[in-house]
């Protein structure tokens, strides 16, 4: 899988640091080899901050306000789809920003290609899914989707 990462000019110094450290480029793809994606299918990961997310999800969820990752998934077979991250949620929610860049990552790219976590079984087998992706990675289970989860 071709992955872009574009990182926002609105990242701190500090922020482009831990978001160097994640190497989210090499994770994702090795995640596509190991999900058996196309090698020519493509996935652009926005590397961001919480302004940009919050306007995201106001325009495409109706929800205004910020949050952590947003996945859309393509329509078309040579595009996995995009993924945006909230590099300034993502180090203000967890004491290991390049843990959780990683994790978000994966969990966007897993709902781009149809993973969901809106019903128990949903979330259980996403949580699987991502445990198996980051296996060195300490993987909270997670919560439906109604019960205020990412």
């Amino acid at each position: 899988m071709r992955v872009n990462v574009i990182r926002d000019s609105c990242l701190s110094p500090r922020q482009r640091r831990v978001v160097a450290e994640a190497r989210l480029g090499s994770l994702l793809r090795d995640c596509g080899d190991r999900l058996d994606v196309p090698p020519r299918a493509s996935l652009s990961v926005r590397l961001t901050g919480d302004a940009e997310l919050q306007q995201l999800n106001a325009r495409f969820l109706g929800i205004d306000a910020p949050t952590d990752v947003l996945a859309f998934p393509a329509d078309e077979p040579a595009r996995v789809g995009d993924v945006a991250i909230s590099v300034e949620r993502a180090m203000g929610q967890a004491a290991d920003g390049v843990a959780e860049l990683r994790l978000l990552a994966v969990h966007g790219l897993l709902h781009c290609l149809g993973h969901d976590h809106a019903i128990p079984d949903q979330a259980a087998t996403m949580t699987a899914a991502t445990r198996a992706l980051l296996p060195d990675a300490d993987i909270p289970d997670l919560q439906t989707a109604d019960a205020g989860s990412a």
